[in-house]
């Protein structure tokens, strides 16, 4: 019987396509934590009333990215070196390099950036359709995290918008910072 309510599936619910295609937890936690990050660099570093930089701006988005993927995965390494459960630790490295969907999340932002950077079109252009993008993005995670969780579609669609509202949550503070 097909999930109507909106609540969790029972045990004996068809799998579907999400729990065929399940994305790791990890990787959905660093997607919608990338999207947000991206998001709030994009807006602080396009200030209005200075010349527009949007090369330097995209190498400090990658760069403030790339920091934050390692100092999480870094952490986890922290958390698992201070666990005294006894279980078998994934490698240091694996560990460090499990967080590339965060820096993977950055990268429509970093191209829209680059592309102002290249004269395709102005950085506060770029900004917008990034922030944008994201809050659409955010949106698209959470629907999906939902349904992996097992949620029906209404339910699915609010955890969406929740997520999304924080891409919204950015672009109000962008407009009412500038």
């Amino acid at each position: 019987m097909p999930d109507r309510s909106g609540h969790i599936r029972t045990e004996g619910a068809a799998p579907g396509w999400t729990s065929r295609h399940r994305p790791p937890e990890q990787s959905l936690f660093n997607g919608i934590y990338g999207l947000v990050l991206a998001s709030a660099l994009a807006a602080a570093l396009d200030p209005a009333g200075e010349e527009a930089d949007p090369g330097s701006d995209a190498l400090w988005v990658v760069f403030t990215a790339l920091a934050s993927a390692a100092a999480h995965g870094y952490a986890h390494v922290i958390a698992h070196r201070a666990s005294a459960d006894g279980a078998a630790v994934p490698s240091r490295l694996r560990l460090v390099l499990g967080e590339w969907p965060l820096v993977a999340a950055v990268l429509p932002t970093v191209a829209l950036l680059l592309g102002a950077a290249a004269g395709w079109w102005a950085e506060s252009v770029a900004v917008n359709v990034a922030l944008l993008f994201n809050t659409v993005a955010l949106f698209g995670w959470g629907v999906v995290t939902a349904r992996t969780a097992g949620y029906g579609w209404p339910s699915a669609c609010r955890a969406g918008t929740m997520d999304m509202l924080i891409g919204l949550a950015i672009i109000l503070a962008n407009a009412l910072i500038h």
